[in-house]
């Protein structure tokens, strides 16, 4: 026996979601992590399930080394030896930090509680 189609469903819509290839993230807010290719470090701050930036954005990234969009992106308090900022890097391109000392980022105070035991504690927010 086979089902009718609903009436209210149009025939375009997929009965299942895709799901990202990579089932989680690996890192979470306050872990510090290392970029795989640029020498760079930093804290992750906040997690998107898949690519959320601009197209243009991803775009600028030459085509040989552009990641994957499915997959866990990570916002980070970043620092290299010249400067702070705030990075965008696929879960593909960062691997712990062995070093796990501070990041130094003038935003770190404003988000995290403090350095323990290789991690940032997650600062508590209060409305």
């Amino acid at each position: 026996m086979t089902s009718a189609p609903s009436p209210n469903v149009p025939d375009s819509i997929p009965s299942h979601a895709a799901a990202p290839l990579i089932e989680r993230a690996r890192f979470a807010p306050g872990d510090i992590v290392r970029h795989r290719m640029f020498d760079f470090r930093g804290v992750v701050f906040d997690v998107d399930p898949v690519f959320s930036n601009s197209d243009e954005w991803y775009e600028a990234i030459p085509e040989a080394i552009r990641p994957a969009k499915e997959q866990p992106f990570y916002h980070l308090l970043a620092e290299n030896d010249d400067s702070s900022y705030i990075a965008y890097v696929s879960q593909q391109n960062l691997i712990g930090d062995a070093e796990q000392g501070p990041v130094d980022h003038p935003q770190i105070e404003a988000m995290f509680d403090g350095l323990v035991q290789g991690r940032y504690r997650v600062r508590a927010i209060r409305h």
